[in-house]
């Protein structure tokens, strides 16, 4: 069976740029509109998901701003001062007032991005910010970003055989590094668990200053997975405890879910095609136990 990673790279940016379906970013940018209303202003950072406002269908029911890959935070900078002008000046009635969103993916938030995102929450600006975390720039072919978790395969790590494993760097930690900046309000969520998603969003919204919310988002070109799966794949992400369900709150870490006992993280790599030369032709025990072994020392000392 022909899948989109055997497609030429032409054909597979073309099946990977028009918002793929079952795309994880999507669903959670809706409920995200969904949860926030109709009164907010969407930043949109380029990415795999520039076409999400026209085609083929849009979630916003609001305003919408495009912009390039590493400007996002600084667009919504100055749209939310333009807001608080408008406001001071009574150009704009308080219950008319937008809340700034930011939409981006992994590349722009944890590579390109990064600076003008580090700037803006040093300056407190009042926004949410949610990540789409695909783990690889998808909008161009899927390479590897910093993102991209140790033993994956993607257009610019592709394993071979004096580097079987595929990626050798480890994810970087973006909940860490923004925690780091000590913003008020920090969440991942995930497409499997909407309840808690949309629960943390409300809670989000008592705070003033960045809201920040890194989402797993299953790329079903990128990932090498059917489109149906990704909701499957998503919670096996979290069984395995390989996409741990958090927050910070003013720094203070806690787990919205916890499990007793986790899904070998062998089930969810089985899954992706990503993943699949870590099983064939030879099995890679040494990669397999190692990406083990790093979800085992994370929940070692948490109890909730």
């Amino acid at each position: 069976m022909t899948t989109l990673r055997d497609l030429p790279l032409d054909e597979s940016l073309a099946s990977g740029s028009l918002l793929c379906a079952g795309c994880g970013g999507v669903l959670l940018t809706r409920i995200f509109e969904k949860v926030l209303g109709p009164k907010t202003v969407t930043v949109n950072a380029a990415g795999c998901m520039s076409m999400l406002s026209v085609f083929p269908f849009t979630p916003f029911r609001s305003s919408w701003f495009y912009v390039a890959m590493a400007s996002a935070p600084a667009a919504a900078q100055g749209i939310r001062d333009a807001l608080d002008i408008l406001l001071k000046k009574g150009r704009v009635a308080k219950e008319d007032d937008l809340k700034v969103v930011v939409v981006t993916g992994d590349g722009a938030a944890a590579d390109i991005g990064l600076q003008a995102t580090s700037g803006a929450i040093h300056r407190k600006l009042d926004f949410y910010y949610l990540v789409y975390d695909n783990e690889g720039y998808s909008n161009t072919g899927f390479q590897a970003s910093s993102s991209s978790p140790y033993g994956a395969s993607t257009k610019t790590t592709a394993p071979t055989a004096l580097l079987p494993e595929g990626t050798l760097l480890d994810k970087k930690d973006l909940f860490e590094i923004w925690k780091a900046h000590r913003p008020p309000y920090i969440a991942t969520i995930s497409p499997a668990y909407i309840a808690d998603m949309m629960h943390k969003i409300e809670k989000a919204s008592r705070f003033a200053g960045p809201k920040l919310f890194i989402a797993h988002s299953p790329c079903p070109p990128g990932w090498d997975v059917g489109s149906d799966l990704v909701i499957r794949l998503s919670k096996m992400a979290v069984e395995t405890g390989v996409w741990p369900l958090k927050e910070a709150i003013d720094g203070q870490v806690t787990h919205s879910l916890f499990m007793k006992k986790r899904r070998p993280v062998e089930e969810y790599l089985k899954m992706q095609g990503r993943f699949e030369h870590l099983f064939s032709p030879a099995r890679q025990e040494s990669v397999i136990q190692a990406i083990q072994a790093k979800v085992d020392d994370y929940w070692k000392n948490v109890t909730k």
